[in-house]
C-alpha cells in the first residue's frame, strides 16, 4: 500500500523572484508545452525573461550564481503570481527546475491549487514581510529558508515571518492527501470494486 507524504516542513535556498502578476505564459511559455511527459520542463522555465531573441542570457536571477545551489529551493514571489492560464505546467516546470515551496503575497488560486497537487505549498505573507525577506536573500542567499506549516512560519536568518495558508490546502498537505494517485493506490480494492460494477466496464454484459 502506498503510504501518504505529509508536508508539514520545508527547508530549502531561496530565490526571489520579483515582479507583481506574473502570469503562466511568462513561467513556461506555450510553445514548450509539447512534451508528452513534464520531464525537462525546468530547462524552460521563464525561458523568455532569461535569454533574448538570439538565446543570450540576461542575467535573470535564475542564472545567479549565488542562486545555484543543489538541492530543494524555496520561491519568494510578489502579487499574484501564477495569475492568467491555468495550465498545470507552470507548476511543473518550477518543481523541476528545484522549487518545492513559494512564499508570496497572493497566488491565483488555480495555479496555488495546481501546485497543491504537487505537494508544493504556496503560503502567504504580508507586503512588508515578503519585502523583507526578499530583501535579506538578495544580500545574503548563502542560507536555507524553512517553512514550518504546523507553525505557519517562514524562518530565515533566525527571523521568522508569519505565514498563512487556506485550511483546504493546509489539511491535504499536512495531512497527506495532497496526492490523488496515492489516495487512489490505498483504495485500489474499492476501486475495482465499483469498476466491477460499472456496465460500460463490463462491455455492458449482464
Amino acid at each position: 500500500m502506498a503510504e501518504l507524504v505529509k508536508i508539514t516542513r520545508l527547508a530549502g535556498r531561496p530565490i526571489a523572484l520579483r515582479g507583481n502578476d506574473i502570469d503562466t505564459d511568462r513561467i513556461i511559455p506555450a510553445r514548450f508545452m509539447k512534451a508528452v511527459t513534464f520531464d525537462g520542463l525546468g530547462q524552460f522555465v521563464f525561458h523568455d525573461v532569461r535569454f533574448d531573441a538570439e538565446g543570450g542570457a540576461t542575467g535573470h536571477v535564475m542564472d545567479d550564481p549565488r542562486f545555484q545551489a543543489k538541492g530543494p529551493r524555496i520561491a519568494i514571489v510578489n502579487k499574484n503570481f501564477g495569475c492568467g492560464s491555468s495550465r498545470e505546467h507552470a507548476p511543473q516546470s518550477l518543481l523541476h527546475w528545484g522549487i518545492r515551496a513559494l512564499v508570496g503575497e497572493s497566488f491565483a488560486d488555480i495555479f496555488a491549487g495546481n501546485c497543491v497537487a504537487l505537494g508544493m505549498p504556496c503560503v502567504t505573507a504580508s507586503e512588508a514581510d515578503v519585502l523583507a525577506l526578499m530583501a535579506a536573500v538578495e544580500e545574503d542567499p548563502a542560507h536555507e529558508l524553512v517553512v514550518d506549516l504546523q507553525a505557519l512560519t517562514a524562518t530565515y536568518r533566525e527571523r521568522r515571518y508569519p505565514i498563512t495558508l487556506p485550511a483546504g490546502a493546509h489539511a491535504q498537505l499536512t495531512g497527506g492527501t495532497w496526492d490523488a494517485t496515492r489516495i487512489l493506490l490505498q483504495a485500489v480494492e474499492q476501486v475495482r470494486q465499483t469498476a466491477a460494477r460499472l456496465p460500460y466496464v463490463k462491455g455492458f454484459a449482464s
